[in-house]
């Protein structure tokens, strides 16, 4: 019988948010009793572009924090930094030898991120799905929880799989399958509903922190832009460009795990400002218990690290299998 295996994980780049929340890590809590699920502190792709070192390691332990105040078990997970487990830099190169360059040259979100400043990105950035397909493959995972700013990249893994096992005449590799969550809302900024919440983002009015209090959350939604219009089943027309009024009851649908028709519905003639207090009340309850215990989480480092060592541990043992019997097949194992 074949494991149901999920391989997943979040660059530590810096404060996560509602977006990264709702986004993934709502759905990594969900998934936990149903599948064996590998959780990845992904530093090696943060390093794609410039990083403090210091910094770097100071956002592994806040997102480690972050995800075990969210409810991720570590009895149940294997949670580990990506770093900690050479395999999967080992493996990046077998597949870099195994991929086609076209391949990359189709991939969009590199486009997207460097736009015309191409010859200036790092080689990292540009060989990330690599990478990522190298993460997902280590452990033979079976699925692959995916947004849509990721479903290209899980076409490549696929693709480079069966390259792989065509090239060398064996079925090593399992194709991995997407999971896309129907209740999972590509949640965008306070400030610009065209945009998407980012830790980036100069304004820190733009995005509801995990660590945020309760006070700084009832002022980031009251100052949350939208619009004047009452709420109405045509907000999300596909014409409508209310983009701001679209974007909050996404928040508020994907934290009662409800549809956005139901939503409009329940709420329908009514005006934002009164949407609004019932929004901030349902973040608070959600958001605020996963704040207070990720401070409590940070008081003792060494306990994370701790944790880290042992999903380090876990998870080096399936990729270092794996990655003896890759190296017997390419012949790299004398």
């Amino acid at each position: 019988m074949i494991t149901k295996r999920v391989l997943s994980g979040i660059q530590p780049t810096g404060n996560l948010h509602l977006g990264n929340y709702l986004g993934a890590i709502k759905n990594f809590v969900g998934m936990q009793n149903d599948y064996q699920c590998f959780y990845m502190l992904a530093d090696l792709h943060a390093i794609t572009v410039k990083v403090d070192p210091i910094k770097l390691k100071e956002n592994v332990l806040s997102t480690a924090a972050a995800f075990l105040a969210a409810g991720l078990d570590p009895e149940k997970n294997v949670i580990f930094c990506q770093s900690q487990v050479r395999a999967h830099s080992e493996l990046a190169w077998i597949l870099n030898c195994t991929a086609k360059l076209g391949w990359l040259n189709r991939m969009t979100q590199f486009k997207d991120k460097v736009g015309s400043n191409k010859e200036k990105a790092s080689i990292g950035l540009y060989t990330y799905p690599i990478l990522m397909a190298a993460d997902i493959l280590v452990y033979k995972a079976t699925h692959v929880p995916v947004g849509e700013d990721q479903k290209q990249h899980l076409e490549l893994c696929r693709d480079i799989a069966t390259k792989f096992n065509n090239d060398y005449k064996n079925n090593f590799f399992t194709l991995p399958e997407p999971i896309i969550s129907e209740t999972v809302a590509r949640i965008m900024s306070l400030r610009d509903g065209s945009k998407k919440m980012s830790k980036s983002d100069e304004s820190d009015l733009s995005r509801i922190n995990l660590t945020d209090t309760s006070d700084e959350i009832a002022q980031k939604i009251k100052k949350a832009k939208t619009d004047s219009e009452p709420i109405d089943d045509k907000i999300f027309n596909e014409k409508s460009i209310r983009y701001e009024a679209q974007n909050l009851i996404k928040i508020y649908s994907s934290l009662k795990s409800e549809r956005e028709d139901k939503v409009i519905k329940e709420f329908e003639g009514k005006s934002f400002s009164d949407f609004k207090k019932n929004l901030t009340d349902l973040l608070i309850e959600k958001i605020h218990p996963i704040s207070d215990k990720i401070k409590d989480y940070r008081k003792d480092d060494s306990a994370l690290l701790k944790i880290l060592n042992n999903g380090t541990d876990k998870a080096a043992e399936v990729a270092d299998k794996n990655i003896l019997d890759i190296k017997k097949i390419v012949g790299l194992k004398l």
